[in-house]
């Protein structure tokens, strides 16, 4: 049994492999910056689009820190728009609810995290889900933030603080879902 060729690097074939690929992932990440799956989902399929027209001028060792940093503009892009619409309508309607399939406990724990990631600054929090949920060094961090490897540190020793003193974190007796927060330096808080 002989398999389909590969498709050509640069092809509308390797970008469709490409976005099939990596869209669960993409849509995670989005999904901790923006709170919101549905957002989330937008996020990513604004990204694929731009990235799409670009998609024969990416290096291909470079293709993952290209849709990163595309999908964390993006992301700043949308909220500073919410921001203008936010000066400019007096009341914004209040966000659906979505509700997680799954046991109850389980569902106030993410919504514990999601308000406790919302609290953080955008910078903040673009570092703790990039570090922490993409599992991305400080310095891929650097690399798709563009900024230095000791603001990257900075933001995650700040983000860490800020989550570990938020108040229904603090008060929480059992750990949160999902990797254990660690130090910047490796270390388990």
């Amino acid at each position: 049994m002989t398999h389909p060729p590969a498709p050509e690097p640069g092809t509308d074939a390797d970008f469709a492999a490409f976005a099939a690929a990596a869209w669960p992932r993409l849509v995670r990440t989005a999904r901790l910056l923006t709170g919101d799956f549905h957002e989330a989902e937008d996020l990513v399929q604004t990204t694929l689009a731009k990235v799409y027209g670009r998609w024969h001028k990416v290096p291909r060792d470079e293709i993952d820190l290209y849709v990163r940093r595309a999908l964390v503009n993006n992301n700043l892009s949308r909220l500073r728009r919410r921001r203008v619409a936010h000066l400019l309508v007096p009341v914004l309607p209040e966000p659906a609810r979505h509700r997680d399939a799954g046991h109850a406990e389980h569902v106030e724990e993410r919504a514990v995290l999601f308000e406790a990631l919302a609290d953080l600054s955008v910078r903040q929090r673009t570092v703790m889900v990039l570090r922490y949920w993409d599992d991305l060094t400080e310095q891929e961090i650097a690399d798709v933030l563009q900024c230095s490897l000791g603001t990257v540190k900075t933001h995650a020793r700040r983000g860490l603080a800020a989550l570990r003193a938020h108040p229904r974190i603090a008060s929480a007796a059992p750990p949160l879902p999902g990797p254990p927060l660690r130090t910047p330096y490796g270390a388990r808080p």
